[in-house]
């Protein structure tokens, strides 16, 4: 494929690295330069709080091939992603973070990996420069995950990826509130490469993603995914009601044959809270299921735009299919 007919679109969602975006669009426009490729660089502020609006207002003045959008409200990273690749138009799009962790860099890698006849190509983080914390914390959520999707994940990989046109289009179409931009890539089953990338230290701030935010995540992904918790609670309670009914039979036979007195109120009294956890424990389970799809029916917009550049124009899917199959936006 010849890059420099080639549109590459670059989405990045913004949320505490106005310091990073000014090096990030200098650092893509030099290696664009160097493929000799067009391109366009979306950057979608998700209501970030330390001015990144302006910086991205300003850095499309300078370049026209820098585009922004601005969000009424933090809408959180999966759907600033969601936002930009709604707007994307290139032939190939590269989804990447701000934090210049994502080395643009690598961009020619996952583009020559691409062309050898892939439609997505992620990059593996092999040597991962996040803190010893977040690292656990994601191996134990892909552990968690593989078991309750019954699929198999690697940790090494986030966002970082570059998309065939008709992969985003794929991606345009699935509009639930429940976002993961990894796992929707992977659900739609598009031929797929792994390229190994170098990963750096942030360069400033802290990550958005607190201890809470990542349960929350986990939670969420988990649900939208699969319905296995709710077959475990079933199978775990079929499991509890039979482990009952054999030692009901064994205090009949110890009572009306062995004629033992049966004793021991502070063992019923623990099973009776131990039971009665296990219950509200499953319609916990039951309620988180509840209302996600309570959430899902209210049909809200995934993300509402307070404001967007000039040069900002909408893509092909938002272009032919607005009118028969509306997106669910504002903007």
């Amino acid at each position: 494929m010849d890059s420099d007919t080639t549109l590459i679109s670059v989405v990045v969602p913004v949320y505490g690295c106005n310091i990073c975006l000014r090096e990030l669009c200098t650092r893509l426009d030099t290696v664009f330069q160097t493929m000799a490729a067009q391109y366009e660089i979306i950057l979608v502020n998700d209501a970030s709080p330390d001015g990144s609006w302006e910086t991205i207002v300003q850095l499309s003045s300078e370049n026209p091939s820098i585009k922004g959008i601005h969000l009424s409200r933090n809408f959180g990273q999966h759907h600033a992603i969601t936002a930009g690749l709604d707007y994307a138009t290139g032939d190939w799009t590269v989804v990447m973070d701000c934090d210049l962790q994502d080395q643009p860099e690598e961009i020619p890698n996952l583009y020559q990996k691409a062309c050898e006849g892939y439609d997505v190509v992620f990059g593996k983080r092999v040597v991962r420069q996040d803190k010893w914390l977040k690292r656990l914390s994601s191996k134990i959520f892909y552990k968690i995950y593989d078991f309750l999707a019954d699929q198999s994940s690697d940790h090494t990989v986030a966002n970082f990826s570059i998309c065939s046109k008709k992969v985003v289009q794929g991606f345009q179409q699935m509009r639930e509130q429940n976002r993961y931009f990894p796992l929707f890539i992977k659900w739609m089953g598009f031929e797929t490469a792994y390229i190994p990338i170098e990963h750096e230290e942030r360069k400033a701030g802290t990550s958005s993603y607190s201890f809470g935010k990542l349960i929350t995540l986990a939670t969420d992904a988990i649900i939208s995914q699969s319905n296995k918790p709710l077959r475990l609670s079933i199978q775990f309670g079929f499991l509890l009601s039979f482990i009952s009914l054999l030692y009901g039979i064994y205090l009949f036979i110890r009572y009306f044959f062995l004629s033992e007195p049966v004793t021991g109120w502070t063992s019923v009294m623990v099973s009776i809270y131990f039971i009665g956890g296990l219950v509200f424990f499953n319609f916990g389970v039951i309620g988180l299921y509840l209302g996600k799809v309570f959430n899902e029916t209210k049909g809200r917009p995934l993300y509402i735009i307070e404001s967007k550049t000039e040069n900002l124009e909408q893509g092909d899917w938002r272009k032919n299919n607005g009118k028969n199959n509306p997106p669910n936006t504002m903007g």
